[in-house]
């Protein structure tokens, strides 16, 4: 027999309160970039800022986006290879030939170091504007790479590089505001997809039919969104603590 395929939502989530804004089932026979521009039709972007994964680096949302009065924050990875190699190519060093000077730059740089459970953790983020003056991409500002290198505790070191893009302007998103919400993007798996399909065993239901599938997501956005406002941050000890006083999970949604 074969298997019923599980439902794929796409959500709009914002990692700092941790609410889900609006959610949309996704067509199996479609995708999420077909979908994500239908999301954001229905909220108000107006200074509000949309990041995405890079399959949502698309042209067409950028630019609905910004029309929107918000801004956009993308990772880029090779669906968009010219803006990438155009990235790439900005941040390589150059070498200046005997006689010359080095070429002129506008980089800006901030960095972060974190020790924690015998890792060491350095992030490094240079950005740019100079591609805003003839980078064809809708509204960009502001492009940047990204340098995670992680260092466990016997001295084995991996570097992960990232590039991006944003229409947030220098003079609202100095280097340290970009890195900032680059870790605020990545936060969302915590954040959110973890909580839901690990902590509250939505991996593990069999619901697969009609629109129950549908509203168990949302019942599950509900409770992590409850639990966020009240400053809970260990979901998976509020539930067992929840689930022993049934009492007070009831008086916290009343509270």
């Amino acid at each position: 027999m074969g298997e019923t395929r599980g439902v794929h939502l796409l959500a709009a989530y914002v990692p700092e309160q941790g609410v889900v804004l609006a959610q949309m089932q996704v067509d199996e026979k479609s995708n999420e970039i077909t979908y994500a521009p239908k999301l954001l039709a229905t909220l108000d972007l107006r200074g509000v800022l949309v990041s995405g994964d890079a399959m949502f680096d698309q042209r067409a949302l950028s630019l609905q986006i910004v029309e929107a009065d918000g801004d956009y924050l993308w990772t880029v990875k090779d669906n968009q290879e010219t803006l990438k190699e155009d990235i790439e190519v900005l941040f390589e060093p150059h070498r200046p030939l005997a006689g010359t000077s080095a070429l002129p730059n506008d980089f800006r740089e901030s960095k972060t170091v974190e020790k924690g459970h015998g890792r060491r953790e350095k992030r490094t983020i240079i950005v740019s504007s100079l591609l805003a003056g003839y980078s064809t991409w809708p509204h960009l500002a502001q492009v940047f790479k990204l340098e995670h290198q992680r260092t466990d505790a016997l001295g084995r070191s991996k570097t992960e590089v990232r590039y991006g893009v944003t229409s947030l302007p220098a003079r609202l998103a100095d280097p340290t505001r970009l890195l900032n919400l680059t870790r605020r993007h990545w936060g969302i798996e915590n954040g959110l997809h973890y909580r839901r399909d690990v902590t509250l065993h939505e991996d593990h239901s069999q619901t697969r039919t009609g629109h129950a599938p549908h509203m168990l997501a949302i019942l599950n956005n509900t409770v992590l969104g409850i639990l966020a406002l009240q400053g809970v941050t260990n979901v998976a000890e509020a539930r067992r603590e929840f689930a022993y006083q049934f009492d007070k999970a009831l008086h916290s949604l009343a509270s």
